[in-house]
C-alpha cells in the first residue's frame, strides 16, 4: 500500500493544515481590544492558552506520523490501514463534523447581534440533540444553565464583557445588584 493512503499520511496531512490554523488563530488573538479596566485576565487570554494547549498536542501528532510515514511501519500498525474516506456521503462521522463547522459559523455569525448566551443556548440544544441526547429536561438545562453561569463568572469575577445582544436587560439587572 502506498503511504500516501495510510492513516498516518493522513494524519500528517491534518497536523499540517491544523497548526496553520493555529498560527492563524493565534495571530488574530494579538489584535483583540483590551479594556483599560483589565488587570488581570485579558480577552486574548484564554483563547491563546486554548491555541498553545492544542498547538502542542498538534505537534506531538505532527512528530508521531512524521515518524511513521518516513521511517516505516510494521504492517500490524493500525496508521498503516486505509485512511477513511472524506466523503460526507459516505461517512456518517465526516458529515457531522462538516455539520459542526457550520453551526460553528452560525454560532459566529449571531454571535454579536443575539448575545453569547442566547446563541451559545441555540447551538447547544442542536448540538445535544446531534450526540443522542434526549431528555428535553436535561438538554434545556445544560443548554440554558452552562452558558448562563459561564457568562456570569466571566463577567463579574474576571471582569471580561460578553456580548449579550438581545439579553442586554440581564446585564443591566446583574449591575443593579
Amino acid at each position: 500500500m502506498k503511504k500516501t493512503r495510510t492513516k498516518a499520511f493522513a494524519n500528517l496531512v491534518s497536523a499540517v493544515l491544523l497548526l496553520i490554523f493555529e498560527v492563524w488563530a493565534y495571530w488574530q488573538t494579538l489584535g483583540f481590544k483590551q479594556p483599560k479596566a483589565a488587570k488581570y485576565v485579558k480577552p486574548a487570554t484564554f483563547p491563546q492558552v486554548m491555541i498553545i494547549g492544542m498547538g502542542i498536542f498538534t505537534l506531538v501528532l505532527l512528530v508521531q506520523s512524521c515518524i511513521k510515514v518516513f521511517r516505516g511501519m510494521k504492517a500490524t500498525d493500525t496508521d498503516n490501514a486505509p485512511a477513511e474516506t472524506l466523503n460526507p456521503l459516505k461517512n456518517r462521522g465526516v458529515a457531522a463534523a462538516f455539520f459542526v463547522i457550520a453551526l460553528c459559523i452560525v454560532y459566529s455569525l449571531f454571535f454579536e447581534n443575539l448575545g453569547y448566551v442566547l446563541v451559545s443556548a441555540a447551538i447547544s440544544v442542536v448540538i445535544m440533540v446531534l450526540i443522542g441526547k434526549r431528555d428535553a429536561k436535561t438538554v434545556v438545562l445544560v443548554s440554558v444553565l452552562v452558558p448562563l453561569v459561564m457568562w456570569f463568572v466571566f463577567y463579574k469575577f474576571l471582569k471580561v464583557n460578553i456580548p449579550m445582544g438581545v439579553l442586554q436587560p440581564l446585564r443591566d439587572l446583574v449591575d443593579k445588584f
